[in-house]
């Protein structure tokens, strides 16, 4: 069995619902999937004494699900106040609507289509719910509405799929761009360096006791991968699915839809800065 502390960021083990810092607690839906890995972690935030709680990623439009995040807030003495997305995949996302009417909260997204209630996110903005502060940290490249949340009394980060607890997120072409997605990664690691956050807490996978350490997996995975990308086509692999059969060989085939949109971003960064024709 592989140590978890030998692995890139650390992960606290399995995936449970439950308490993962002193503010946030964790609802997993049942949703697991090859892409989704345990399922979605739908988080409860609050400050440990307040009645008010936020909640981030209702999830996939699943009623016992959305009930269960519901109850669990209802258990520890708070009522929900505002839902936030980290962005509009349906894993995080479908279940917004049901859960904003279980609740009768407004949901807050950088999507406009997403919103319910005149309030939207922006990159710097601060949001404040019963004595929890949560900072809004663009992060574009999974795709370009993604955002993340610093929890700065926990040094926490909540990060949707731009980091994820287990393996590596996809760059979800055309929306996502490889560009954008290296600029938020090192916009989080300057959150790690600048901001003394060291624990993630991702949409998918168990929480991450190393952030630094994640995310310069990350942006080492992504130079190497984009390196295989190049020398690919320069070997003559020209279609995305020929460099995903060629440098993605040794990942489950079921997983190469998903690869296929990533490489279709990084042909893109290479051509973009002139690196392949």
């Amino acid at each position: 069995m592989t140590d978890a502390s030998t692995l890139p960021g650390r992960p606290r083990g399995e995936v449970v619902s439950g308490p993962a810092t002193a503010r946030a607690v964790n609802v997993l839906a049942p949703n697991a999937s090859p892409m989704t890995l345990d399922g979605t972690n739908t988080w409860i935030l609050a400050e440990p004494d307040a009645e008010q709680a936020v909640v981030v990623d209702p999830g996939p439009l699943h009623e016992g699900h959305l009930r269960a995040v519901i109850d669990t807030a209802e258990r520890a003495g708070k009522r929900i106040a505002l839902t936030l997305l980290t962005h509009g995949h349906p894993d995080h996302a479908e279940g917004a609507t049901r859960f904003a009417e279980l609740t009768g909260t407004e949901v807050r997204a950088l999507d406009p289509a997403l919103r319910l209630g005149e309030e939207g996110l922006t990159a710097g903005s601060v949001i404040e719910v019963g004595g929890l502060v949560l900072r809004v940290v663009p992060t574009p490249g999974h795709t370009a509405d993604s955002l993340s949340f610093h929890i700065p009394a926990d040094r926490a980060v909540l990060t949707g799929d731009t980091v994820l607890g287990r393996g590596t997120t996809v760059v979800a072409h055309p929306d996502g761009r490889l560009g954008d997605y290296l600029d938020s990664l090192r916009r989080l690691r300057s959150l790690t360096v600048d901001d003394g956050v060291h624990t993630v807490l991702p949409g998918h996978g168990p929480v991450l006791e190393d952030a630094q350490g994640a995310v310069e997996f990350y942006l080492a995975h992504r130079a190497h991968r984009l390196a295989q990308v190049e020398t690919a086509v320069e070997d003559g692999h020209r279609t995305p699915a020929e460099v995903v059969a060629h440098v993605y060989a040794d990942v489950d085939r079921s997983l190469w839809p998903a690869a296929e949109l990533s490489v279709r971003a990084q042909l893109d960064y290479l051509r973009e800065h002139g690196l392949i024709p």
